[in-house]
């Protein structure tokens, strides 16, 4: 962890501009809100592949689709419950069952839009994402891997859904290759294994810090692919520790602690914890005070862990 903070949503926009330059048949989509997408640059610089719709995501996922049909590579990047709560049925249909090669990416993901309340949260979007059938589901962790699941999920044929937020982001490593379904030990230990996904999890590796000062062998499995989620790393944290809490800012049901829970019941039975948001409409507030109100601060997951492994 180095301290340094990059903002997620320009480190993508720069991530896709920059492959784009070598690739025309990358286009990007808006719906009113390519500017704050990180697309400012390339819509002025490409005008002829930079397609502005207003605010009808559904609509442009529909035109993204037909785009695709044509040997186009859409990305649509916009508010993360409106390109899949709102623009589920389109998604589900439209890309998954005609198995298009779209890219859609949620911003603004789980609490970051934090003040404006449970309309704008999107706490469920891994959950009704991976449900469709061959969509790929990323939560990069940090500014590297941002950049390296950009580049991925251009090179993979077929639908994918990403997640990205909106505070600052932490350099938590130095920038390696991202495979799509790969997770990595980013700690090793014998106790407990907190497996976390997306920008959470520099709260988890602060907490397992804190844990170790406390006595405790933590193992941390970081998991930027939700769907298909890495069933080789959940058995060998599995066998080495016999315990697994998941930690993600989303609902407990359906998302990684769902997939790993899945996964864990067909590769190598322990028990585990999922932690995250209970499925209730959430309170609004700073982002710092619902991360801590729901326990998904580093004092939060500290707990939540100590009461596991003591249970």
């Amino acid at each position: 962890m180095t301290g340094n903070t990059r903002d997620p949503r320009k480190t993508f926009g720069v991530a896709v501009s920059e492959i784009a330059e070598n690739r025309e048949e990358i286009v990007i989509l808006s719906a009113d809100s390519g500017k704050s997408s990180g697309f400012k640059e390339f819509s002025q610089k490409h005008p002829d592949r930079y397609f502005e719709f207003g605010i009808m995501e559904q609509g442009v996922t529909g035109i993204a689709s037909g785009l695709a049909t044509t040997g186009k590579i859409p990305v649509f990047c916009a508010i993360a419950p409106f390109v899949t709560c709102r623009n589920y049925e389109m998604f589900r249909n439209d890309l998954g069952y005609m198995r298009q090669n779209v890219k859609i990416v949620g911003r603004n993901g789980g609490f970051t839009y934090s003040d404006l309340g449970a309309t704008h949260h999107s706490l469920e979007d891994f959950a009704i994402t991976r449900m469709i059938p061959g969509t790929v589901v990323l939560a990069p962790q940090d500014p590297g891997e941002i950049r390296g699941a950009v580049k991925a999920m251009l090179e993979h044929k077929g639908p994918v859904y990403m997640r990205i937020g909106n505070q600052p982001v932490e350099e938590l490593w130095e920038e390696r290759p991202f495979r799509i379904g790969e997770g990595r030990i980013l700690r090793e230990g014998t106790d407990l294994a907190l497996i976390s996904t997306g920008t959470i999890t520099a709260n988890v590796l602060k907490a397992a810090c804190e844990l170790e000062k406390r006595g405790r062998s933590v193992m941390v499995i970081g998991m930027p692919t939700v769907e298909p989620v890495d069933q080789a790393v959940i058995k060998e944290a599995a066998e080495k520790t016999g315990r697994i809490m998941t930690v993600e800012e989303h609902y407990r049901e359906g998302g990684l602690g769902t997939a790993v829970a899945e996964a864990c019941s067909q590769v190598c039975p322990v028990p585990v914890k999922r932690h995250g948001i209970p499925r209730e409409y959430a309170t609004s507030g700073s982002y710092e005070e619902l991360l801590a109100y729901y326990r998904l601060d580093t004092d939060g997951i500290v707990q939540e862990a100590e009461a596991f492994l003591n249970s």
